[in-house]
């Protein structure tokens, strides 16, 4: 029986990637819907493609545009628009997995809806996690959903642990995630003031969105993702580590109490990730290409105190501050985060402003403990006026 399959951020990188996968196997996977923010015409050929039952897009007006073609070109495609149709879509009674790739908090309300109604949840948005916490991985216990890690790291990382959950805290001595370094790996420091959108989207090894890839620039992408494996994998912080390493050819890896690392290899290609989670726990053709040992580059790696990473890269100590501060400051952290990469990918405040707007919106407020997904969105929310609050005091 095929497995049916919503993509939430079907014409993102991750959810194109997701579609790739799906496609090679017809008879294993069959998307049942599609969910987008504002791209009618991509969301229309995928439609056209796959013949998904639902429909969603983000925005009313691109709803209505992707309603009246889908209408002429005779599909039976039902297209919904609006916040609340992605909850609908993700907790959906013929839905059996759900992709999460919508990037930032905007996903969180469809990964709780598809974690209470008990789905296969793929996870590809470390938002959720983030910004969602204690109050995200309830809902996954109570609705006995399935939680499986995308993020190339975290998939890693779960491949690299014992299959039992209730044996990692007493046989394994820590979590180490890998990290590329991004674009600015060696440049000076104190030319970051420099950087423009377009060299930090340039990420050396991997393709992604624009958010991500600024992310990835500041190393704030893996400050969220020290956040998500907290959660995910219910280690305390301080047995969670960083190490860069250019090739990006190891994922991440996992140390054990007697000093063994194993360590999950592969082409920086987002479909092994999505392949892995789609067929868990069998595995299938992903469409990457294996690694070549003969041909593989050195494989090197650094450490954060050296080579002045600590003064490229600020904001990646910010993890563990969030982890230590009171409950919900992680998702201060990234709504500050996200307005500010939002500010510099508009030309308003420089690359090297981005960690300053983040300090002092963790700085400016101190957050009630969220109880409910109302509490978190507040919590967002007032965090995003804050960052704003910031961003107008800067110097230009």
């Amino acid at each position: 029986m095929k497995q049916r399959i919503a993509v939430l951020g079907s014409t993102g990188s991750i959810g194109t990637s997701t579609l790739d996968v799906i496609a090679r196997h017809p008879n294993r996977f069959e998307v049942f819907a599609l969910s987008a923010a504002s791209q009618v015409d991509l969301m229309l050929r995928q439609c056209l493609q796959f013949r998904p039952a639902l429909a969603v897009m983000a925005r009313e007006d691109a709803g209505r545009a992707l309603a009246a073609r889908i209408e002429a070109s005779g599909l039976a495609t039902r297209v919904l628009w609006g916040p609340h149709a992605l909850d609908t879509v993700a907790g959906h009674p013929e839905v059996d997995a759900v992709m999460a790739a919508i990037v930032g908090a905007a996903g969180l309300s469809s990964c709780i809806a598809a974690a209470r109604a008990g789905k296969k949840l793929l996870l590809a948005n470390k938002e959720a996690l983030v910004v969602g916490g204690e109050l995200f991985l309830a809902a996954v216990r109570q609705g006995g959903a399935t939680l499986l890690p995308i993020d190339s790291e975290h998939s890693a990382i779960f491949q690299s642990l014992p299959e039992d959950p209730a044996t990692w805290d007493a046989r394994v001595e820590k979590i180490i995630l890998t990290a590329s370094g991004g674009p600015f790996r060696t440049r000076d420091p104190a030319t970051l003031r420099d950087v423009t959108p377009q060299e930090a989207c340039a990420h050396p090894n991997w393709v992604m969105g624009r958010k991500i890839s600024v992310d990835s620039a500041t190393m704030m992408n893996k400050a969220l993702e020290v956040i998500e494996a907290r959660y995910l994998f219910g280690l305390p912080p301080q047995r969670l580590e960083v190490v860069i390493h250019p090739q990006s050819v190891i994922h991440s890896m996992v140390q054990y109490r007697d000093t063994s690392v194993v360590a999950q290899l592969g082409t920086p290609d987002m479909r092994v990730p999505i392949a892995y989670g789609l067929a868990w726990p069998e595995r299938v053709v992903s469409g990457a290409q294996p690694l070549d040992f003969g041909t593989l580059a050195d494989m090197s790696f650094e450490s954060l105190g050296s080579r002045g990473h600590r003064e490229r890269f600020p904001g990646l100590q910010l993890a563990w501050d969030a982890l230590a501060g009171a409950p919900g400051t992680p998702a201060v952290l990234n709504a500050a985060n996200e307005v500010a990469v939002a500010a510099f990918l508009d030309g308003r405040i420089r690359f090297d402003q981005i960690h300053a707007v983040n300090l002092a919106t963790l700085a400016g407020l101190a957050p009630s403990p969220p109880r409910s997904l109302s509490d978190l969105l507040a919590l967002d929310a007032e965090a995003r006026r804050a960052a704003d609050a910031a961003l107008r005091k800067l110097a230009p």
